[in-house]
């Protein structure tokens, strides 16, 4: 097969010349800096986009705090409208996010199509539901009455204000809705920060946004490197941080907002995902779950297992297995609907993960498959599987946010689950078994945010998703953003 044709609509878009999104309208950026945004298929650049200035920083604060003013005193019901619209735009313009999403980050349009437009639109209706059921309580004080006096008490959900949305560049259609569905959601204006390589479908989907009702205000974007988003979550203007990211960067800024004035931050931070296979589990099962945990858009997914853990006496055959798997996937250009692996989404990443892979010689880990880049001018790197020599080697335990698996064995229970927690990390880890009753024995022993029995990666609106130690503060999807996105007010009145 050969690439699908390119939308004339996709094209039209990447001839623009882009600037910003700020009051319900593309403006034209105060810095004449430019970033180019480059296909990583190909190595050629597709399109420009503004590098915002401080400028352009105080603009956007600024419309968000009128925007905020004006949402937070919307309906719910009127909020949950422009919403549910905003998700039928997202359907109906899908082919044209998609193909914008696959050019940017080099994600499989197949890929695109399916996450980040449809599943986007999924999450955006389950978050839009929760609009008309934000709630507080009422509480019978236990004061004691001096003259007849009695008393009430009740609580309101507030929201904060003016979020900072920041999104990274492996999901950046499906994770910027997942920020501005929680802060619209709970009555917050937002300005989202996208990745400075895959900003193209948010400054589309802000089109939409208003094109679904949302006021001037509402929800702003602006283009730039780490020094825009820096600036935002300094800016006194901005009332909470959402960020997804490395674990390094999202230390970063979880310092510099409570530095600033305790801005409120939710962090949703990477990690080095483990993922254990007891020795029940068939090999082919195995195999499809360990290309489901590692290697689904070449790894490039925060919840994405890295660490896998087999019984001594599986492992041999397991590699083997998993070796000619992968040597039959086909590599190629991801708008070519048979291409079953893609590029990763930049040459920096490219280039770190070449690093990596000299480390893991270097130390004497075993190369089982993979482990080279390609030469080409895409951004190829080959499905990788290592086998470690203990639990010391590098790559089991820095993360690598690639199609990289190393591998471990182990020889009972008891050393899989101190292999399993032996991270600085927890947001995610699977178990795959075939006894049930054992798998729940074990559940609670394993550290981590998200575990999944006999699957991995899936997510559900209304499960909750968060990670624990070093892999973040705080929870998306259920009711559990509302906690992060609005305040608590306590009433009491004597009567």
């Amino acid at each position: 097969m050969s690439d699908i044709p390119l939308l004339p609509s996709v094209t039209a878009f990447l001839a623009r010349h882009h600037g910003l999104y700020i009051h319900g309208q593309a403006i034209a950026s105060q810095s004449s800096a430019r970033i180019k945004v480059v296909n990583p298929a190909n190595g050629e650049a597709i399109a420009e986009v503004a590098d915002a200035c401080q400028a352009d920083v105080e603009l956007a604060v600024d419309s968000a705090r009128q925007g905020f003013n004006a949402w937070s005193r919307t309906s719910p019901a009127a909020r949950a409208a422009v919403l549910f619209k905003l998700a039928d735009l997202l359907e109906a313009n899908r082919e044209e996010l998609a193909q914008l999403e696959t050019l940017q980050s080099g994600k499989l349009i197949n890929i695109a199509r399916a996450f980040e437009v449809e599943q986007a639109a999924h999450f955006l209706r389950y978050y839009a539901g929760w609009a008309t059921k934000i709630t507080g309580q009422t509480i019978t004080p236990s004061l004691p009455s001096f003259a007849g006096e009695r008393y009430s008490a009740f609580t309101l959900r507030e929201p904060v204000g003016v979020v900072v949305g920041i999104v990274p560049w492996n999901f950046a259609t499906m994770i910027a809705i997942w920020k501005l569905a929680s802060a619209l959601t709970t009555g917050c204006s937002i300005v989202l920060k996208p990745s400075e390589f895959t900003p193209l479908t948010l400054l589309r989907i802000a089109e939409l946004a208003t094109d679904a009702g949302l006021p001037a205000g509402a929800l702003n974007v602006l283009t730039g490197g780490g020094l825009v988003g820096k600036a935002l979550v300094e800016h006194p203007g901005t009332d909470k941080v959402s960020f997804t990211g490395s674990v390094p960067t999202g230390i970063a800024v979880g310092q510099a907002a409570m530095g600033a004035k305790l801005t409120r931050a939710t962090l949703e931070l990477g990690g080095k995902n483990s993922v254990a296979f007891l020795p029940d589990v068939g090999i082919d099962k195995a195999v499809d779950g360990i290309i489901e945990a590692g290697f689904l858009h070449s790894g490039q997914i925060c919840a994405a297992g890295e660490r896998f853990f087999v019984h001594r006496s599986r492992i041999e055959p397991m590699l083997e297995a998993l070796s000619h798997r992968l040597g039959q996937l086909k590599t190629g250009s991801p708008l070519d609907e048979s291409t079953q692996f893609g590029p990763v989404a930049n040459k920096p990443h490219q280039l770190k993960l070449a690093e990596l892979f000299a480390t893991a010689r270097a130390e004497g880990s075993q190369i089982i498959h993979g482990g080279r880049i390609g030469d080409g001018p895409g951004c190829f790197v080959e499905p990788t599987v290592i086998l470690a020599n203990s639990a010391a080697d590098t790559l089991l335990n820095q993360e690598t946010f690639g199609p990289v698996a190393t591998f471990l064995p182990y020889d009972d229970e008891e050393q899989l689950l101190h292999l399993m927690n032996a991270t600085p990390y927890g947001l995610s880890a699977s178990l795959w078994s075939n006894d049930l009753g054992k798998a729940m024995r074990l559940i609670p022993e394993i550290q981590a945010g998200t575990l999944w029995v006999n699957m991995h990666t899936l997510l559900d609106p209304a499960v909750p998703f968060g990670g624990i130690k070093a892999s973040g503060i705080g929870r998306e999807f259920g009711s559990a953003f509302i906690d992060d996105f609005t305040e608590l007010k306590s009433v009491m009145i004597r009567y």
